[in-house]
């Protein structure tokens, strides 16, 4: 029974229009009952306006009591009122303390200020007002150890300071001097300047070898050729600069005692001009227009002991390794050939390796690199234009360059892993390149005519260039830093104590 009595009121609950039993009346059922001095009636349904009388009409009218009592108005539907939201004893007491605390006036006073900050700064270590909004204290602590990130880095590494700034040094865009070269033969093919290790630059102008002391500034003339015709066409000091060998436009081949200003001997053996001359220790190799190189042992009265054949037009560059165990050589004949030091200072018929990538003369652009001995620089002329590094043991080519421009001239830095070219067509100019990168590093343009050649100063700082606009020109742009500057000096000086034998 009582499930068919909680069925039927569910049913009547659901229906629209039915009035809810046992409910409590609406506010304004309330007001209605208040306002009026009849009884109420049993039921109100809430989608049906009441009225004070039991009339006919649908909806109640305002009229003013006879006695000026206040219009009374009944609403229209049901919930007319506004919304009142049931709130716990917690809320109603938090809203309380939240608006008394909004209008105590003892909030804001001194004191109760100054107690707030003690406790920010005893809490936090400092006061909240005054801090940033990014706040960082104290040293981070390390991770425990064998800890793993869990972000998973695939590469850390504590640097240095200063590793993250990127490394550059000064390289003046001006020469430091300037000499006059009047009368210096503009010719490819000709070797006309070099560095001694005792700081003296040897210059061939025409018929006449001047000496230049970097150290006083003094100028010397050493030689003058005995005949207005002939000509100086290459020179070259001896490693320890105590003698020059000095080549001339009648085949000969000329030893110089620099101190005494005096000639030792003169060797003829070949048949065209001596373009290029190279020492390796008392053998000086000669190169010649006839295409062939000639051995000379400077301290027997035999001098010619080995003759080089491997270039079929006039050979204008020659370049002993460092160790003296490899010749390189360059001709007019595009070629590049590497001969091995036999016994003796002699060489063997066949030249070890040939390069014939070039396209141009290959003159006096040879140069071997200081910390690689098997490496070596070879430049080509104007249809050729490109410097290319070669591996000598194995033939390879590790490295090619289009400089777009005619190379005269190819040195190594003894400081930096750099070298540095001269150019003739049409740039004329000097390039610094970075190894093995072969990016340029700077590029000084100051001659008005093409580079000829170019040697370095014995301390690796300073390289010299002698121009067809008659001016040798040395630029400062290898400087060392202080500390490796001393260590360098320390280590020269040590090598410089040990005797050395004269070549008489």
């Amino acid at each position: 029974m009582v499930e068919f009595l909680f069925e039927a009121d569910l049913h009547g609950l659901l229906k629209l229009g039915t009035p809810i039993p046992n409910t409590p009346p609406a506010r304004w059922q309330r007001k209605a009952k208040e306002s009026s001095p009849g009884p109420s009636p049993i039921s109100v349904s809430p989608m049906k306006p009441a009225s004070r009388s039991q009339s006919s009409s649908k909806t109640p009218s305002k009229t003013p009591s006879k006695s000026g009592s206040k219009i009374q108005s009944t609403p229209t539907k049901a919930g007319g009122g506004r919304y009142m939201p049931n709130r716990s004893t917690m809320q109603m007491e938090m809203a309380n303390f939240l608006r008394i605390k909004e209008n105590d006036p003892a909030e804001d006073s001194p004191t109760k200020k100054e107690q707030q900050k003690a406790w920010a700064v005893n809490l936090n270590g400092f006061d909240v007002e005054e801090a940033k909004i990014l706040h960082l204290s104290g040293k981070p602590e390390n991770a425990p150890e064998g800890y793993q990130n869990n972000l998973k880095v695939l590469y850390s590494q504590k640097m240095a300071p200063g590793f993250g700034r990127k490394k550059s040094r000064y390289i003046p865009s001006k020469p430091d001097r300037v000499l006059d070269a009047p009368e210096i033969r503009d010719d490819y093919y000709l070797n006309l300047v070099d560095w001694s290790s005792q700081n003296f630059l040897a210059v061939a102008l025409d018929d006449t070898v001047y000496l230049w002391n970097y150290d006083t500034r003094e100028i010397i003339p050493l030689l003058q050729t005995e005949h207005p015709d002939i000509y100086i066409s290459s020179v070259s000091w001896i490693k320890d600069g105590d003698y020059l060998a000095v080549g001339t436009s009648s085949a000969e081949v000329q030893l110089w005692d620099v101190e005494q200003q005096k000639r030792l001997r003169t060797m003829t053996s070949h048949c065209g001009r001596v373009g290029t001359l190279s020492w390796n220790s008392c053998i000086l190799s000669s190169g010649a227009r006839t295409g062939h190189i000639h051995h000379h042992n400077v301290r027997v009265a035999e001098h010619h002991v080995a003759t080089l054949a491997g270039h079929t037009q006039e050979v204008c560059g020659l370049k002993w390794s460092l160790d003296g165990c490899y010749l390189a050589s360059g001709g007019n004949d595009s070629l590049a050939n590497v001969w091995p030091c036999s016994q003796g200072g002699g060489g063997d018929v066949a030249p070890l390796q040939t390069f014939t990538q070039h396209q141009g003369a290959v003159k006096v652009s040879l140069a071997w690199c200081p910390w690689q001995m098997n490496v070596l620089a070879t430049g080509g002329g104007t249809n050729d234009r490109h410097i290319r590094i070669w591996d000598v043991c194995s033939g390879a080519c590790l490295s090619a360059v289009d400089t777009r421009s005619q190379v005269t001239s190819i040195l190594w830095s003894t400081n930096y892993k750099e070298l540095i070219s001269a150019h003739g067509f049409a740039q004329n100019e000097l390039i610094i390149w970075n190894y093995p990168r072969m990016t340029k590093v700077a590029e000084l343009q100051v001659h008005t005519d093409r580079i000829l050649n170019l040697t370095m100063s014995p301390d690796g700082t300073s390289v010299a260039s002698a121009a067809a606009d008659e001016t040798v020109q040395v630029w400062s742009c290898f400087e060392m830093h202080p500390i490796k500057k001393k260590k360098k000096e320390k280590a020269n000086s040590a090598k410089s104590s040990i005797p050395h034998q004269s070549i008489h």
